[in-house]
Parts: structure tokens; sequence; C-alpha cells
């Protein structure tokens, strides 16, 4: 019987539904998989790119354990491919590979200072308060008032995180370092600014209900942005988010402000137009263009421009994917460019090469697209049996050999199990689901015992 030896590179959530989704699939043929992730642990931007105090999401992990904890699918943690891990190696001991390395990077915001220092990409911060091993461990928190530009979930998390005291973030698995930088933060204003009006926010009612119950935080909105168009109204008429949305600002339009020791505002109709700096080259201010209704549901500029003094801005405009060695890359889209998953170059199918998730269509989308992406990419693995590469070395211990061989210091399903029962240990006296390791010497380290 024809066996299918399979490399996933990422394992993230859109790797590892793509595993299960082949394993569960009708197929006239036996499969083996192995998981490869440059991270020495799973789970990807779960683990990596939800805020501590998002538990709900993070239950997304106790489907993606009982998936990898079924002992059918290798995992090959700390090993970066184009490095550890090649794809000429890939080429030799596999039929084919799927990349779901998904996006990580900040997208760009083409404005004049932008680049200045005390600007940051929401990305990075993200990573910083979720401990991902490869970010430094301390983060600048001296600014007092600090401008967020977007208005999408990410740009919601960024400004929740920066105006919660840290106190209130104990019970979650927050590292230790981030808990000790936010808790010395000097910030008292944090401005979120969205280019379109209230009700074309990209973020979800849950998300903006929870700003509204952070303690000693005052929410701030202005009553010129809600002077709806018809457009507006008729969204709230046809659209359960969109009213439970105008509900939740209403609401906040009628609270006492001024008591809390931090606010929280969120400017609409707010077009980015330059980040300003000082005499010492730093962030100083954020200038905007006020923008209003077109009528057709975008905006238009006004030509009016205001400025509001901020010592830090950070951008939270989207993500964008990587390039990878030797895979063709959109530079534009930030995507490996593909038709279903399978990878193309120009108007050629690449044989052997596919994609799934946010590397195979851009960072769109939430869990449920995750599945139904994985589930087109692997209809095509299954029937490109002639697509498929013909290894040179296929058996599951030549792999192991090569990375033992290169000095690589892998880590494997037992090893994170390892480093997850460490982390929970570590807050049990706190009373906290876990404190995350993050070096990744020490999680290495931890994980191989």
């Amino acid at each position: 019987m024809t066996k299918l030896r399979l490399a996933i590179v990422g394992a993230g959530p859109a790797g590892i539904y793509a595993a299960d989704i082949l394993l569960k699939h009708e197929r006239p043929f036996e499969v083996s998989i192995d998981l490869f992730d440059q991270l020495p642990a799973p789970y990807g931007l779960v683990r990596y790119g939800v805020a501590p105090d998002h538990p709900r999401i993070k239950g997304i992990i106790t489907a993606l354990r009982e998936v990898l904890d079924r002992g059918d699918i290798r995992i090959f943690g700390n090993v970066r491919f184009g490095t550890d891990i090649t794809l000429e190696d890939l080429k030799r001991h596999y039929n084919a590979v799927i990349f779901a390395t998904g996006a990580v990077r900040d997208a760009a915001l083409e404005v004049p200072g932008i680049d200045a220092p005390g600007s940051y990409g929401a990305a990075d911060f993200v990573s910083w308060y979720d401990g991902h091993p490869d970010y430094p461990r301390e983060w600048p928190l001296e600014a007092r008032s600090v401008a967020v530009l977007g208005n999408g979930n990410v740009a919601l998390d960024v400004a929740r995180m920066l105006a919660k005291h840290a106190d209130d973030l104990l019970p979650t698995e927050l590292p230790a370092n981030v808990y000790e930088g936010l808790q010395a933060s000097a910030i008292t204003d944090v401005h979120v600014f969205g280019r379109r009006g209230p009700m074309q926010v990209k973020f979800t009612p849950l998300e903006l209900r929870e700003l509204g119950e952070l303690r000693d935080v005052d929410m701030i909105v202005y009553d010129e942005d809600f002077d709806y168009d018809e457009a507006s109204r008729n969204a709230i008429e046809s659209n359960k988010q969109v009213f439970v949305v105008d509900k939740v600002l209403s609401q906040w339009r009628e609270r006492e402000v001024g008591k809390a020791s931090r606010r929280l505002h969120l400017h609409f109709y707010a077009r980015p137009v330059e980040v300003l700096t000082g005499d010492d080259g730093r962030v100083s201010a954020f200038r905007y263009e006020r923008t209003e209704p077109d009528g057709a549901g975008g905006v238009r500029g006004t030509g009016e421009t205001r400025e509001v003094e901020v010592q830090a801005v950070y951008r939270a405009v989207g993500y964008f994917g990587s390039p990878l060695d030797e895979v063709p890359f959109d530079e534009r889209r930030g995507v490996i460019p593909n038709h279903e998953g399978r990878v193309v170059s120009g108007d050629e199918v690449v044989p052997g090469m596919y994609a799934t998730g946010w590397i195979k269509r851009g960072p769109v989308g939430l869990i449920g697209h995750t599945k139904s992406d994985a589930m087109e990419t692997i209809s095509h693995v299954v029937n490109d049996q002639a697509n498929w590469w013909s290894p040179a070395s296929p058996s599951e211990d030549s792999v192991v050999e090569l990375l033992t061989s290169r000095g690589v210091e892998y880590t494997d399903l037992e090893g994170w199990h390892r480093l997850d029962a460490h982390e929970i240990a570590l807050g049990e006296p706190e009373g906290r689901a876990r404190i995350k390791v993050v070096p990744r010497e020490d999680m290495v380290r931890i994980a191989r015992d």
C-alpha cells in the first residue's frame, strides 16, 4: 500500500488542523505526519498571539492538545526551517510538505514618522506580553499617553493590556517579567484611533464589552462621532453585531467619568497623517485627519487635521506573512502564492508543496476559516499522488538521525508535556493557570529533561 510521508511546517492551529483532517480523511494510502516548528512549544498564535486575559479563546488549545495527544502525529519543536532543516532535506525524506507558518509580522503603515523611536508594531508588543522566547524580556513603558492605531481586535487587545492594571492580570498565565514591566508602567491615557466610524469597526462586541469592564479605567467616547449617516443606521438595524456595538458605545456615552486613574479614549473618523517627534527625535504627538462618511459605506477626508500629545504609538493595522527559504512568496500580499492550497510559481503548480492558514490566504478569518482552509488543501494533497516527491530516504528514523547529526536540540511531544506541567506547577502556588517559561534555552532544557 502506498504511504504518504508528510511534513507540516508550523505547529499552530493551521498545521495541527491540517494533520488531523488528513488522518481522518478517506484515502487509499497510509499516512505518516511530522510537524515542525521553530518554537520549542506548539500552538503558534494561540499561545503567542492571544492576550493572556482571554482564557475563552485559549480554550482552543484544549482541542489542539487532544489532536496531538492521540500520538499519531510526531512533533519536532525548536527546529528552524531553512537552517536546521531545508527544503532539500524535506524532499529527501518526505513525499510532500504543507507550509502553515502563519503571519506574525506587523503590516506596514506608510505615514511620516512611523519609524521614530517610541513607535512600535503591535505584533512585537503582543509577542512581548505573551512571553515569546525570541523577543526582548523588557518593554519600554515610560509613556504617559499612548496612541493605538487600528480598529480590529488586536488594537483592542493592545489598548486593554496597556490600560489594565497589572495586578488584574495576575490570575492569568502572564510571564513574571511582563507583570513587572506592566506594574511599573507610567501610563495614564490610551487613545485608540480608527479611520472609519463606530459602526464600521472590525472588532467584535465581546472584545468591546471587555474594555468597559476594566477596573479603575474610564471609557471615553466623543459625541461628534455618533452623528450617524444612513449607512450606519441601516447597519444597526440589519446586523446584530453592529447593533450590540452601538448599544455598548451608547451606554458608555452616559457614564460618569473623571474618577479613574487611567482613561481609554476611542476616536473614530481619524485617518493617520503623521507621527510627530520632539527635539530628542522621539514620538511627541500623533496627527490625524478628521474623516466623514462618503455615503457609500466608506469615508473621505475633511481636510481638518488634529493632534494628540502622546509619547508612544502602536500600529495595529494587521499582520503580514514572512518569506521562507526557496519557497515562492508574494511580497505584496505577504502570502505563499497558491491555488486552493497548491503552491504555484507563476502559472505553474509546484510539485509536492502546499499551504494552509494565514500564509495561504492572508491574516483574515477565525478558527473556522482555518479548518475549511485545511480541508481544501488536504483534498488536493490526497488527490495529487502524481505530484508528490519521490524521497530517497523516507523512513521515520532518518529525520531523527538528520537532526541529531546536525546537533539540533529538537523538542518532542513528551518534552512539551514536561514543559506544560512545569509551567502549570510554577503557577499553582500563586493560584494562577500557569506562569510561562520565556527564555528559549530554559524551554528547551526543561522539555529535553
